[in-house]
């Protein structure tokens, strides 16, 4: 999950060294004097302005969020079968799991295709989820610097983390509120083996909301939450100050380059963090599904507890290595898609 960047720094800096640069031609007036006798190009109106970085911006994080998550799609599914297997394994079977003897598996028996299983849905859900949590990141970064006792405070280290960490998390809550159902479906359909029970995202959605009812469409939002907050806001913040500390080091490395390695960085750091609540949200999104049983009879910490007791601290962190393969290109590419098509659109915008 999951998965971003700071916007517009690159334009940022730009406009950094063209301040720069003023002040070093401010005492030659016939400069200014040229500067000044030129056509001025008239700015577009302000509305017209957002509208056009409104779009781009949602653009951008959708399109980066859904190229990442097709890239690793194989890798996902394998992270989400190794999760639900302590629901209806017993131990022995467990033990005997592997990532190779699982992908074989799904090779030998559902085609190679099925590696991809609920990768549409898995679209479906990470372009407007990653559209709102980039746009949302922002907004609310931007009003979180300007709150009293910290819009004289940008340039501080421990400023600028919490910052970064608070407008993640809350970019994360925003956007997985907003696509939950979308991501309850992934997460079925992705979970299917040998039975087909669910069969496209209206069909599963449907199928949802007349066995579970309404409320089926949200079931283990809490853990979601829960847990996309911190993740989000670990992504974030991690990223912001890998990426500060390496630009302010290195400013002439590329960007794609700083971009990928801190989003895989950060990637890590945020799956480890939170890892167990991730599984603990598989595992209730799949409560009655297929017609089954209910396994977890009690609430968030209640399932915690049952899952350390009948699979110890391991159980918890089951599937966490197809996890890791998966975040480190996953959130990588993300942040570097972000931010080149950021760029992109800046200059074709600028163009305009």
């Amino acid at each position: 999950m999951q998965t971003e960047a700071r916007v517009g720094v690159v334009v940022e800096g730009g406009q950094r060294a063209l301040n720069t640069g003023h002040g070093g031609v401010a005492v030659e007036g016939g400069v200014r004097t040229l500067a000044q006798s030129l056509p001025q190009k008239q700015p577009k109106p302000l509305h017209q302005q957002s509208q056009i970085g409104t779009v781009s911006q949602l653009l951008a994080g959708g399109v980066a969020g859904a190229l990442s998550k097709t890239c690793t799609a194989p890798l996902a599914r394998l992270t989400i079968l190794f999760q639900v297997q302590g629901m209806h394994s017993d131990v022995a079977t467990l033990r005997k799991a592997s990532i190779w003897r699982e992908a074989s598996r799904i090779a030998g028996e559902e085609g190679f295709r099925a590696f991809w299983k609920g990768n549409l849905v898995t679209i479906a859900h990470r372009l407007p989820y990653s559209s709102v949590n980039f746009y949302a990141y922002e907004h609310y970064k931007k009003f979180l610097q300007t709150m009293p006792g910290l819009e004289n405070h940008r340039e501080n280290l421990s400023t600028d983390l919490c910052v970064h960490f608070v407008g993640g998390g809350l970019a994360g809550i925003t956007a997985a509120s907003a696509t939950y159902p979308l991501d309850l479906v992934r997460t079925r359909l992705a979970a299917q083996t040998n039975v087909m029970y669910y069969k496209g995202i209206w069909q599963t959605l449907r199928t949802i909301s007349r066995d579970e009812g309404l409320f089926g469409l949200y079931k283990g939002l809490g853990a979601t939450l829960l847990g996309v907050g911190p993740s989000i806001a670990i992504s974030f913040s991690v990223y912001e100050t890998l990426r500060a500390s390496w630009q302010s080091h290195r400013p002439n490395d590329s960007t794609v380059l700083v971009s990928l390695a801190c989003g895989s960085l950060s990637g890590i750091a945020s799956s480890t963090a939170t890892f167990p609540l991730d599984l603990v949200r598989r595992r209730k999104q799949l409560e009655g599904a297929g017609g089954r049983a209910r396994v977890y009879t009690t609430g968030l910490f209640g399932t915690f507890k049952q899952i350390f007791r009948t699979e110890g601290l391991r159980g918890l962190y089951r599937g966490i290595l197809p996890e890791y393969y998966k975040v480190v290109p996953g959130v990588g590419i993300c942040f570097m898609t972000y931010e080149t098509l950021k760029m992109l659109l800046a200059d074709v915008s600028a163009g305009l």
